[in-house]
């Protein structure tokens, strides 16, 4: 792959990477009406979204339905290859293990994300999947993009899922 075409994102404006975080963003809130933790992907080749995903775990009852990976999985179907090289994600929170090795593996070129994730974090947080030398393919990594807006709607969810375990076992007690 050309260096220059695995950069290509690297130069873009911040008004162009907060665009595709909206879109992510809006993902996010799909989850979080069906009652997923809210996290949203979208994948972005040539300037125009080829997909779009949110988590959908409980939804499925299957541990592998992240927001990254529904993403990947519709994004791979749409070009008709898993390699992903001109393409870049967008999510909303930063991918854990599991999602950073598919990001790896699906050859994506640049992945940015919302949140920082202090408890699963793989792209710099707890460990740098992507920074790793021994692999055979590196996306570059930025975090931090509308890191506010991104955190804020995990925050109310997980007060909000608080809230009804208080509220249920409140009840039982009553009952």
């Amino acid at each position: 792959m050309d260096i220059n075409q695995h950069n290509r994102f690297k130069n873009a404006t911040q008004k162009d990477k907060a665009k595709y975080m909206r879109l992510a963003l809006k993902e996010a809130q799909k989850a979080a009406l069906i009652n997923e933790v809210p996290v949203g992907a979208v994948i972005v080749k040539d300037g125009k979204v080829i997909a779009r995903g949110h988590n959908i775990k409980e939804q499925k009852k299957n541990s592998m339905y992240h927001a990254e990976i529904v993403a990947l999985q519709k994004a791979c179907k749409k070009i008709g290859d898993w390699r992903l090289n001109d393409c870049d994600i967008f999510v909303t929170l930063e991918p854990c293990p599991m999602c950073a090795g598919a990001l790896i593996n699906a050859r994506i070129g640049n992945i940015f994300f919302g949140a920082y994730d202090d408890r699963a974090g793989c792209c710099g947080t707890l460990y740098d999947l992507p920074g790793d030398t021994r692999f055979n393919h590196r996306p570059n990594v930025e975090g931090g993009i509308l890191q506010d807006k991104c955190g804020e709607i995990l925050v109310e969810y997980f007060k909000q899922k608080r809230r009804e375990i208080k509220e249920q076992k409140q009840k039982n007690k009553e009952d």
